[in-house]
């Protein structure tokens, strides 16, 4: 069962009571999906399916794409088909729509904020659960970069695993004995004493975790570009600008997904 049936079946259950009781089977409608604020629009091929789930005859125009700018009062999605469907399938769709909206809205101020420099805007594992796929895309829709989708396509040794194995270099080589080839391995760091031991284990990422400009700064100094560097730990739209003009490659911000507003987008029938 994908996504979308585990939605649909969530709200429906047994079946919308208000809708059948009060709507005609027949009865055919025109409705739109309008924006009521400005930013980037994700999620409409889901949106579709998830009325094309429910019915295969509703048409469905799109005035947008994907990874588009929209603004207030844009007419976003045209809609024909049934009163029913198009009633009980609504806040469904919408939740999807918004929330994927969100995401690509919040990552494109981000990614703003950074022009300029080198810095690139990646996302994180902080994701609802069940809803990676989606949460990752709009990431991509507002011009961020995706980083491991989890946790069986890339290594990442965090504090706890080099705690266990009694270092970075202890860690590093453990892994490396048993690692397919192909699969990238990067280290957190949090002090430069750790930056020079994920150097000469020969890593292909460092990330600078929490730590202040000016210690970011010379981690990216002494990694010269040996290593791909990844800033991360409460970056905010505020202090991302100055955390890019440090050098760092990539800057990864958690609260893309974790922390995300839903887009003001809302259906209305004509």
């Amino acid at each position: 069962m994908n996504i979308i049936d585990i939605a649909l079946k969530e709200d429906i259950g047994s079946g919308d009571i208000t809708t059948n009781f009060l709507v005609p089977s027949e009865q055919k409608v025109k409705a739109f999906i309008k924006a009521k604020e400005n930013g980037i629009i994700a999620g409409l091929k889901i949106a579709e399916q998830v009325f094309k789930k429910l019915d295969s005859n509703i048409i469905w125009k799109e005035n947008f794409k994907d990874g588009d700018r929209i603004k207030i009062n844009d007419i976003i999605v045209n809609i024909e088909g049934s009163h029913k469907t198009i009633l009980t399938g609504e806040r469904t769709a919408l939740n999807f729509l918004q929330r994927m909206s969100g995401i690509a809205t919040e990552t494109s101020k981000f990614v703003e904020a950074v022009k300029g420099t080198k810095a690139k805007i990646l996302d994180s594992r902080k994701t609802v659960p069940g809803l990676r796929e989606l949460d990752k895309y709009s990431i991509k829709m507002g011009g961020g970069i995706n980083h491991r989708m989890g946790l069986y396509d890339m290594v990442l040794i965090k504090d706890n695993h080099i705690e266990i194995a009694g270092g970075v270099e202890n860690a590093v080589n453990q892994i490396k004995e048993k690692l397919k080839e192909g699969i990238k391995i990067e280290v957190e760091t949090k002090n430069l004493e750790e930056v020079k031991e994920a150097l000469v284990s020969k890593v292909d990422w460092i990330m600078l975790d929490n730590m202040s400009s000016e210690m970011m700064k010379e981690a990216v100094n002494l990694i010269n570009g040996n290593a791909l560097t990844e800033a991360s730990g409460n970056v905010s739209l505020s202090k991302v600008r100055g955390i890019a003009e440090t050098g760092v490659d990539f800057i990864s911000v958690g609260a893309l997904t974790h922390s995300v507003k839903a887009l003001d987008i809302a259906l209305y029938i004509s």
